[in-house]
């Protein structure tokens, strides 16, 4: 009986501490599972730097816009080169441009990086920084118009303009309120132009130029530019420490010559330009 009772217990030994070290192998495999997924977070997660979220519609060809479902375009590429120069993870997100400023407001993004004029009515609900490139508002009309010779022309005749921009105001100062159609996108409106339905565009003369270069023959630019805009980035006006940081980041890329590399990129030469 003592040996059957000394074998029974060496048996019970044995069992008991296969069953602990299975245990133990048990609890160090979820550790490892727990401490692989915890541990695989997005790059500009594990970084440690900090987002920088900049706001444009999206729609507007070629600053900004969707080509195999990423944004791209000369406004995202300043905002990323923005953000490595002050050691942030560039977000560039979209929003109507007709409610852009209000999801600034509301603190959806840190700022406007979409091409926007500076205008004393703007001025009054954010903060700009140094612009980042000068045009102007231009009428443009079909290749084959010859009736629209000048702004004085346009009376009476069918406008379309950019919801929210500053062309729509041109476009109400030049033609009667239902000659106007707003879209969109400039885009939309610069080909529903090559198609009739409108008399005359008034965009920004990149992105006009841009479309008689993608599209020769179809339309022409009127006479001087409208106005000579200046576009910057828009920031709320609490945030004046990332005004500050990004006025210096912007300085930066002109001075060492990211800003040329890009600008040539999308339009073939700089187009900061000079001060009016």
């Amino acid at each position: 009986m003592k040996k059957k009772a000394k074998w029974m217990m060496a048996v019970l030994t044995t069992v008991l501490a296969g069953s602990l070290a299975l245990t133990g192998c048990g609890s160090a495999e979820n550790a490892s599972t727990a401490g692989g997924s915890s541990g695989s977070q997005p790059a500009e997660q594990s970084s440690g730097k900090p987002d920088f979220t900049y706001a444009m519609s999206g729609l507007y060809k070629p600053f900004n816009f969707t080509e195999n479902g990423e944004l791209t375009g000369f406004d995202v590429e300043i905002g990323k080169a923005l953000a490595e120069k002050m050691g942030m993870n560039p977000k560039p997100v979209t929003n109507p441009f007709e409610t852009i400023i209000q999801g600034l407001q509301a603190k959806k993004y840190d700022t406007i990086i979409g091409s926007m004029s500076i205008t004393e009515e703007r001025l009054k609900a954010v903060n700009f920084t140094d612009p980042y490139y000068r045009s102007g508002s231009q009428i443009f009309v079909q290749e084959s118009n010859d009736t629209i010779k000048s702004a004085d022309d346009v009376k009476g005749k069918k406008i379309g303009v950019q919801k929210g921009s500053v062309y729509l105001e041109w476009a109400k100062k030049l033609t009667d309120q239902d000659k106007i159609t707003t879209y969109d996108s400039d885009i939309t409106a610069l080909l529903d132009l090559t198609t009739g339905r409108l008399d005359a565009v008034i965009t920004d003369q990149m992105v006009g130029f841009r479309f008689m270069k993608e599209n020769a023959g179809k339309i022409k630019d009127v006479d001087k530019p409208l106005s000579h805009d200046e576009q910057a980035i828009a920031v709320r006006k609490e945030d004046t420490e990332l005004l500050e940081k990004l006025n210096k980041a912007l300085a930066e890329i002109i001075q060492d010559g990211t800003y040329d590399k890009i600008s040539d990129k999308w339009f073939g030469r700089n187009i900061l330009g000079e001060k009016q």
